[in-house]
């Protein structure tokens, strides 16, 4: 059962086009093709980064904030109410519009009163306002992939994007790009790992699709040797990245004129890079470029999807920015809330 398994999940098929096989994929000893069980060793790697991250939170993280000044907002102790506590004690959560008022109304008490001691339970206060949670967290999340933007600059198939195609799938796999791969999916296993400690977001549910169409992403294309393609991704991804989190900190730090300009810049390089840059590099490279060396199979449609999957993020993501920066030019304030 599992040798049929094996058999069917890995035929030629699915992962190389049209009249290659995995013979023409044999390696010599100059010549060193993606091998998928090398992916395995992202998982040990992911591990790794999560001990290093823990140490690092300690030892480094968390005492810097302290020096920066990041302390966590402190709410006054919820008055005991029995009508709000047994609603929090069965349902656990905050409730909506609709239940606070029905609750005010129970409680003969105003909505904002009752709002305000949701608010004021330690379990909302610990996911909503640790504000030295997440400056810790952000210290040392991004990230070692960020070099790689500069790095990539002297790569052909990042100006001239036929060159993603050029003799595919025999492409040999570079050292280089080989770690690179390596770091950016241990990277994502590793926020996958501490996802449910970490200090959950608005865009919670986003980030764990986010993550794993990354995963399977990275994973596919290293597999079918989409090495190129998947580098323009990753480095698309990285450049407006490497602007996010310095903005939360300076957030976080209350350094409020260079959080200002930092968020501008990080929003116009999203803006640009994912709506604009990524639409035209990768998207229309995958779909219409690739045909040009092969027809479509499997490995087609399906990396595609996957990069249609991360554009509808960048589109949600790109509404939730463009409405921040509307708030930020009528009121003259940024609330990082990603």
């Amino acid at each position: 059962m599992a040798r049929s398994l094996y058999d069917w999940l890995w035929q030629h098929e699915f992962w190389l086009p049209p009249g290659i096989t995995w013979q023409d994929m044999q390696e010599s000893e100059d010549v060193h093709y993606p091998q998928p069980r090398e992916l395995l060793l992202s998982i040990p790697f992911a591990l790794i980064l999560v001990v290093i991250r823990c140490a690092f939170e300690r030892a480094i993280a968390l005492p810097l904030s302290s020096k920066l000044g990041v302390k966590d907002k402190q709410r006054p102790k919820a008055q005991p109410i029995p009508i709000l506590e047994t609603f929090y004690s069965t349902r656990c959560k905050n409730p909506e519009e609709g239940e606070l008022i029905s609750l005010a109304k129970r409680c003969d008490l105003p909505v904002r009163k009752v709002e305000r001691w949701f608010r004021s339970l330690p379990v909302i206060k610990c996911n909503k306002e640790c504000s030295s949670k997440k400056l810790k967290e952000l210290v040392d999340k991004r990230r070692i992939p960020c070099v790689h933007v500069v790095f990539s600059f002297q790569k052909p198939w990042l100006w001239d994007h036929r060159e993603c195609w050029t003799g595919y799938p025999q492409q040999p796999l570079q050292p280089s790009l080989f770690w690179y791969y390596m770091l950016e999916l241990s990277f994502y296993w590793s926020l996958v790992f501490t996802l449910p400690f970490d200090v959950k977001r608005k865009d919670f549910k986003e980030q764990i699709v986010h993550h794993a169409a990354t995963i399977f992403l990275i994973s596919f294309s290293y597999c079918a040797n989409y090495i190129r393609i998947g580098t323009l991704v990753l480095v698309i991804h990285d450049a407006s990245d490497c602007f996010l989190e310095p903005t939360k900190i300076f957030n976080y730090m209350k350094w409020k004129k260079t959080c200002d300009s930092l968020f501008m810049i990080f929003s116009a390089v999203f803006l640009i890079s994912r709506l604009v840059i990524f639409p035209y590099t990768v998207l229309y490279n995958t779909y219409y470029y690739s045909m040009e060396i092969f027809q479509p199979f499997f490995g087609y449609y399906f990396v595609n999807a996957l990069l249609i999957i991360l554009q509808l993020l960048h589109v949600f993501w790109s509404c939730l920015i463009i409405h921040m920066v509307y708030k930020f030019i009528l009121q003259g304030t940024v609330w990082i809330s990603l």
